[in-house]
């Protein structure tokens, strides 16, 4: 008899969901998957064929880089003719980075890559663990009335929502709630079912064989703007050697101070062949030219981030620059949506 459960593959890399705590020092220190399996009993009850890879050792997410988010699209690309479905276990602090770097790695994705992870350690009396892994799981699994999958892209779950990964960005330290994405609707909502928003779903226009780009080039930086900023410190940021770009993180809808000396160092930094992408400090709202002090930096060669998170804005540029694109090219892509990380108006 053919088996029609659902094949998904759990990807381990580490975070809080699976560490447990040091008795003598108290701190907590990543553990196995099999401890995680073991506080999550319930997950026996889905009806799914479930298997697992697991970093070896497991990382706190703070050491996450580019060769790990290699090593998950390497996972995925392997595995991927034989699983519906993958859900990575992943620390909070850099998800969303991540989720934001594979949207860009996995080219023509077309099934499910859930991310989550938890606040709190699995083995804990109380925990969001627990829920948020059986629920990434099903969101996994779940298909349409044709019975392709539901999700077809990457996305994050975390508590009462789906979002796209792309669009996510942590907000939280202590909630449960601890993502969100301010400027794209939730793909699902959790309560007593999981309710997908399929208007939200991200939809290749034509089904096509996954290609992952693994090129990841780490010559990006942020910039981040501060009353008071001196032109000796911003020249000095942007002549960091072999940066390629950077995401200037800007005031309000995209503005900046208009004195002479810092739009010269810019122009100058964009001649050089510097990429330097707008964005906006703020959590809501993107990038629009309102002002003067705002416009300069288009005068001065900057490029408009629109609504993008910083998070999708120095992934896409690694992704970018990993293709062996050059600077005007570069630019070009950043006017564009490649995998629905930005809006562009």
């Amino acid at each position: 008899m053919e088996n029609n459960r659902p094949k998904i593959l759990i990807i381990y890399t580490g975070g809080t969901i699976g560490m447990i705590e040091n008795p003598v020092t108290r701190t907590l220190l990543p553990f196995d998957f099999s401890h995680l399996m073991e506080n999550v009993p319930k997950v026996k009850l889905l009806d799914y064929d479930i298997d697992n890879i697991q970093f070896n050792p497991p990382i706190d997410s703070s050491n996450m880089n580019p060769t790990h988010w290699r090593d998950i699209a390497q996972a995925i690309e392997c595995n991927y003719d034989k699983y519906d479905g993958f859900v990575v276990l992943h620390g909070t602090d850099t998800m969303a980075f991540t989720a934001s770097a594979l949207s860009f790695m996995l080219e023509n994705l077309s099934k499910p890559v859930i991310i989550t992870g938890s606040q709190l350690p699995i083995g804990e009396v109380r925990t969001d663990g627990e829920e948020n892994l059986i629920t990434a799981l099903q969101v996994a699994a779940a298909t349409d009335k044709a019975g392709n999958a539901m999700v077809q892209e990457v996305a994050i779950l975390f508590e009462n929502y789906l979002w796209r990964g792309n669009r996510s960005t942590k907000m939280s330290a202590d909630n449960f709630n601890a993502f969100r994405s301010n400027n794209y609707p939730e793909l699902a909502t959790i309560g007593l079912g999981i309710q997908f928003h399929e208007e939200a779903l991200y939809r290749l226009p034509s089904k096509r064989p996954l290609k992952v780009r693994y090129a990841m080039d780490p010559n990006v930086m942020f910039i981040e703007l501060n009353p008071g900023m001196t032109p000796e410190t911003l020249e000095y940021l942007l002549r960091t050697p072999k940066i390629k770009g950077i995401v200037l993180k800007t005031y309000g809808a995209g503005n900046s101070p208009s004195e002479p000396w810092f739009t010269q160092l810019i122009s100058d930094a964009n001649q050089r062949g510097i990429v330097i992408l707008n964005v906006t400090q703020c959590v809501n709202g993107g990038v629009k030219p309102l002002y003067e002090t705002g416009n300069c930096l288009s005068k001065a060669g900057a490029v408009s981030g629109y609504d993008i998170t910083s998070e999708a804005a120095i992934t896409k540029l690694m992704y970018l620059f990993g293709l062996g694109l050059p600077p005007e090219t570069v630019k070009t892509y950043l006017q564009s949506a490649i995998c629905g990380e930005v809006t562009i108006s």
